[in-house]
């Protein structure tokens, strides 16, 4: 792959679901073979040198016709990235005109539909047993023995989330990142608080392994929604309002959907001065 010791410009695309931010990079174009180091990811991500984002996605070619790779501003890989993949899904279909699409993840093969209001994504069956979310060891992930009873949930990531009677009220800046590292989770966990406004409605705020609290998450609220089920707090359609809007759970037989507005903000280039300060 290109070095970035001999740096050129790199398109790039800022998009978001909710205000939950990303910063795209297309390898199937100009920006073939680019490869993303750790101190690229984390420069870009540096809202006051770089552009800022809550997660990079990347898009390889695949025989699928897209192949999604995601990255935390710290460097680290996550599987799933809800509102990147419906961000990403509404670009293609705009392209191409196709009303589906399929997008390989960490998470497998994600099926992504054209709707009334956008594009909907199916995030693939959630993990409920304790191996696949995964926890250090067995046992019930409706009740984990931690202060709160939060539930466990995998969607291509951990997840932990918390019924409060005020999510509003929970200094999540302190709470997500003590929790985080639970030694429960061996590859750390999102950590959610939740409370149900209604019979299928839930307030939710977010802390995101490896980025911090952001306004809007999709498996974060994919997680929310299939454990207020699960407990018997709603049924398998949710509403789920975060900092940053209002998102759309359903939990099928095929799967989680989730539903949503995108916005594609703009277009731009990482000049080859921004590039070679990182060689």
């Amino acid at each position: 792959m290109r070095a970035m010791t001999d740096p050129r410009p790199l398109p790039f695309a800022k998009m978001h679901g909710l205000g939950n931010d990303f910063v795209v990079i297309d390898r199937r174009g100009p920006a073939a073979g680019i490869a993303l180091s750790g101190a690229l990811i984390a420069a870009l991500g540096d809202r006051h040198r770089g552009v800022g984002f809550d997660q990079l996605a990347v898009i390889d070619a695949d025989p699928e016709g897209v192949r999604l790779t995601f990255h935390n501003p710290d460097g680290s890989v996550s599987a799933a990235c809800g509102n990147a993949t419906r961000c990403i899904a509404a670009v293609e279909m705009a392209a191409t005109g196709a009303d589906r699409l399929r997008l390989r993840t960490g998470r497998g093969v994600l099926r992504a539909e054209r709707t009334a209001d956008g594009v909907r994504v199916n995030m693939g069956a959630p993990l409920l047993d304790w191996d696949g979310v995964p926890l250090a060891q067995a046992m019930d992930t409706l009740h984990l023995p931690i202060a709160g009873d939060p539930v466990a949930t995998g969607m291509g990531n951990p997840h932990c989330t918390f019924f409060v009677p005020d999510a509003c009220a929970v200094p999540l800046e302190a709470f997500g990142p003590a929790h985080e590292v639970h030694p429960l989770f061996p590859e750390r966990t999102n950590v959610e608080v939740a409370t149900l406004t209604a019979p299928d409605r839930l307030r939710l705020r977010i802390w995101e392994r490896g980025t911090g609290i952001t306004l809007a998450s999709g498996s974060c609220s994919c997680a929310a929604a299939v454990a207020a089920a699960r407990r018997g707090l709603t049924g398998r359609a949710v509403t789920v309002d975060v900092d940053g809007g209002t998102l759309h759970i359903d939990w099928t037989d095929d799967g989680v959907w989730l539903a949503g507005p995108t916005a594609h903000v703009f277009d731009g280039v990482l000049t080859p001065e921004f590039l070679a300060a990182l060689a």
